[in-house]
């Protein structure tokens, strides 16, 4: 898709099948993005998390922190999420999402691309924890990497770059027919901070 399109200051929304997904690239201005990249890289307690995969723990290929509300704990691929209590700049980004989406966070994952090897592979948040049709916004910080969708039934693919500052909304039944991931690179890149605000249910 042509960047023309995503200059407008509006959502737009992606041609993606029996998904919701919306994007805008210059959400944050430069100035302000940049900032709080550096900010975040130096003060987010991160950390280097393990998943159980084929029923062995590996390390995670990235560095990542799980902030929220007290009771927001998260579970996904074996791994348990004690949420750390939010700061200033993450509630008020929160605060800027919720406007935006027209939904209420309660927690983020961030995670920090350190280089082109960093990566995430792909999967749908579907935890049960996030409900059946969850609203996700998805904030970019730092240096641009490909998102790439794949829908579950058909196949069909779809690649989008993340660029500074932007944010992606993924909501309604996005999560049920499509994966979503970010992929390796050899190329020679800048880290990448991401964060994806979501709201946690209490399950009894």
């Amino acid at each position: 898709m042509q960047q023309s399109l995503f200059s407008n200051g509006e959502l737009v929304s992606l041609p993606l099948a029996d998904a919701k997904v919306q994007y805008l690239a210059n959400w944050l201005d430069n100035k302000t993005a940049t900032k709080l990249f550096d900010m975040f890289v130096n003060e987010l307690d991160w950390s280097e998390g393990e998943i159980k995969l084929f029923g062995k723990m590996l390390k995670i290929p990235r560095l990542q922190a799980w902030y929220g509300d007290p009771d927001a704990h998260y579970q996904y691929s074996g791994t348990a999420m004690t949420p750390l209590p939010w700061n200033k700049e993450l509630l008020i980004l929160k605060q800027k999402c919720e406007r935006l989406s027209g939904t209420a966070f309660n927690s983020v994952l961030a995670n920090l691309y350190r280089d082109g090897v960093d990566s995430m592979g792909m999967h749908s948040d579907d935890e049960p924890e996030l409900g059946q049709q969850p609203t996700i916004a998805s904030v970019s910080l730092g240096e641009t990497r490909n998102f790439d969708f794949k829908n579950k039934v058909t196949g069909e693919k779809f690649r989008l770059p993340l660029e500074h500052g932007s944010i992606l909304i993924m909501s309604g039944e996005t999560q049920r027919y499509w994966q979503h991931g970010i992929a390796k690179t050899k190329k020679t890149i800048m880290p990448r901070i991401n964060f994806t605000f979501r709201n946690v249910k209490v399950l009894t």
